[in-house]
């Protein structure tokens, strides 16, 4: 017989409910856990996709010990990605989707995710005041609307719609058409205005009248839409400052005339169509090429966007300025609306800092912006500026247009929507 103890009865009942306790603790450790959602602090919560949480960032010494991250939410001791909606104009899509990639990498972008919405800028401005809550920075092509969209938010909401603003990069427009076909039309009206256009678009015959290139058809011209789109509402101000031959001080009297509502509107008329983007109707010009369009006004940051990409594949492009000009300064507004609270206000403003930054304005230049921040230079080697001027490119520029008054603005969209989109 063995002489080591037995266990007693109860010795085995008291065995039996240690190891069940620590089953069940066991249990509902593993399920508290599956529960909670990471980052969480341990509270209850639902789960958040994996897409949406930030790992926790570690100390110097790389001991995994949790560092603050400010930019993410701290309320309730919690962490989380921040995320903003910027709505923004087309001819910035390639810039910004590359700054959307590159700004949670820095130090300042850590937790804020963006989600780019590409909006028409006067399509932005009617969405923001109809309280699209998507939306927490707004960034149109120019500031030509913004009068108005002030003027309407404030009567809507009772309140100021910007908190913060920057100037991010000027652009001026520019008629973009295809190199033989511009050569044929300066030898005819020897430039290229809203006037000159205007002609070539009742010649009659077409190309056979103008060049005598029957083959060619008529002149196609085509700009985005006023109602819609910056640089369509652009096209109108230089009509109306081509007509009357000025450069500043463009009136209620100057658009209201009636000689120059007809012409604007026999223009107009023939216009092959109005995109509601000028990202997408430069696209289109070089997809599609000579059949299509002739002539497109756009803001040279798209047409030096697009420029390469053309010669390969309906020949070369051709860059004219107008003689009068309008700059677009593509501001970015940090909005301070009723759905956006300070997170998504403070992540927005650090988005504007980064853009305005010297890596972000160097990018914006390899797609055609004039930089906003000063210290970056336009011209060297390896600028597009530079590389250019073979199809038409140019810094310096005489008879830029003075913006007028958000009445006058306002009006002059009125008249093209009574007189032209009902056609």
């Amino acid at each position: 017989m063995s002489d080591e103890p037995k266990l007693t009865l109860v010795g085995k009942l008291f065995l039996l409910l240690v190891l069940g306790a620590c089953a069940a603790g066991a249990w509902w450790a593993f399920n508290r856990h599956s529960t909670i959602a990471p980052g969480s602090g341990g509270g209850t919560g639902t789960a958040t996709s994996s897409s949406s949480v930030v790992p926790a960032a570690t100390d110097a010494g790389g001991n995994g010990a949790p560092v603050p991250q400010a930019n993410s939410s701290t309320s309730s001791g919690t962490t989380g990605t921040v995320e903003i909606g910027v709505a923004y104009g087309t001819e910035k899509k390639r810039w910004l989707e590359w700054a959307a990639e590159e700004f949670p990498k820095t130090p300042a972008g850590r937790g804020i995710q963006v989600n780019l919405i590409p909006l028409g800028s006067i399509e932005a401005a009617q969405a923001i005041t109809s309280g699209d809550k998507r939306i927490d920075a707004w960034s149109p092509a120019a500031d030509l609307y913004t009068e108005t969209f002030v003027r309407e938010f404030e009567l809507k909401h009772g309140r100021t719609p910007i908190a913060q603003q920057e100037q991010l990069a000027l652009t001026p427009m520019v008629f973009v058409s295809w190199g033989e076909r511009t050569r044929f039309f300066l030898d005819r009206y020897k430039e290229m205005s809203f006037k000159t256009v205007g002609e070539a678009l009742k010649a009659s015959g077409g190309w056979g009248g103008i060049a005598q290139k029957p083959d060619w058809g008529f002149y196609k011209f085509a700009h985005t839409h006023p109602s819609q789109s910056n640089s369509g509402l652009m096209a109108l101000l230089l009509m109306a400052y081509d007509f009357h031959d000025k450069t500043r001080g463009l009136t209620m009297a100057d658009i209201l005339e009636p000689k120059f509502q007809s012409w604007m509107v026999d223009i107009e008329s023939s216009v092959v169509e109005f995109p509601n983007s000028t990202g997408n109707l430069m696209k289109d010009m070089v997809l599609k090429g000579p059949s299509s369009f002739d002539c497109v006004l756009v803001y040279e940051s798209v047409a030096i966007d697009y420029l390469k990409n053309a010669e390969g594949r309906w020949g070369t492009l051709q860059v004219t300025y107008p003689r009068r000009n309008l700059w677009s300064n593509n501001p970015y507004y940090v909005l301070s609306a009723p759905w956006s609270d300070s997170r998504r206000q403070a992540a927005a403003t650090a988005l504007m800092k980064f853009l305005i930054s010297e890596p972000a304005q160097k990018m914006a230049l390899t797609h055609g912006f004039r930089p906003g921040n000063p210290a970056v230079p336009i011209l060297f080697p390896e600028s597009p500026f530079t590389s250019g001027q073979k199809f038409g490119l140019k810094v310096d520029l005489n008879g830029i247009c003075e913006s007028p008054k958000g009445e006058v603005i306002h009006n002059l969209l009125v008249g093209w929507n009574n007189n032209v989109r009902s056609h």
